[in-house]
């Protein structure tokens, strides 16, 4: 059973769009993590990115969220592995974009704030968008994939440097298996 620590969001990925790909913890994995559990934790999620709808979310809202997570993870994957995702997965992903509307409006009043998305479909558009940009433009250059086989989040390393993702957890248990790696080869050499 995962932890009140494994549930916390994370907001290290790069971007929203990879941010929401960090809401399934060890997605590939026997045990995944979910941290969209509820409409209410999916609510907080878009209020603590900045895109807290008027309409708080459904059930219904729910499932497109972790429908688009799940599409978007693929596509990205692909992007890193640079593979051919398949026919259905960009059309997918373009057609919920397409409910973003367009150019950033901004409120009345200062600091400068985005007009608040009128719905959780919005929410769910802008952050589509966001993922095909990045995916389709030079940052796509900059993705990479955590190296743990159960993990495998995508995240943004512009250093070029990263082996796995910025969770502790995953970096750990990749040194203690490498660790065990280089010590049973030495132990064989002997």
């Amino acid at each position: 059973m995962a932890s009140d620590r494994q549930r916390e969001f994370r907001f290290d990925g790069g971007a929203t769009w990879l941010n929401l790909l960090g809401t399934r913890g060890q997605s590939f994995g026997a045990r995944p993590i979910e941290r969209l559990a509820t409409p209410q934790r999916l609510a907080d999620w878009l209020a603590r990115c900045d895109l807290a709808p008027v309409e708080p979310p459904t059930a219904e809202d729910l499932d497109r969220a972790r429908e688009l997570r799940q599409r978007v993870s693929a596509l990205a994957l692909a992007v890193v592995d640079g593979v051919d995702p398949g026919a259905e997965l960009v059309p997918a992903v373009r057609e919920c974009a397409a409910g973003d509307p367009g150019p950033v409006r901004l409120a009345e009043g200062w600091p400068p704030r985005r007009v608040p998305p009128r719905d959780t479909a919005e929410a769910l558009a802008r952050i589509a968008r966001q993922a095909l940009e990045q995916l389709t433009g030079p940052e796509r250059h900059q993705l990479v994939s955590c190296a743990e086989h159960d993990c495998r989040w995508v995240f943004l390393d512009p250093t070029g440097r990263r082996r796995w993702c910025p969770s502790p957890s995953c970096a750990s248990r990749g040194r203690v298996r490498a660790l065990r790696a280089r010590r049973k080869t030495a132990s064989h050499q002997s």
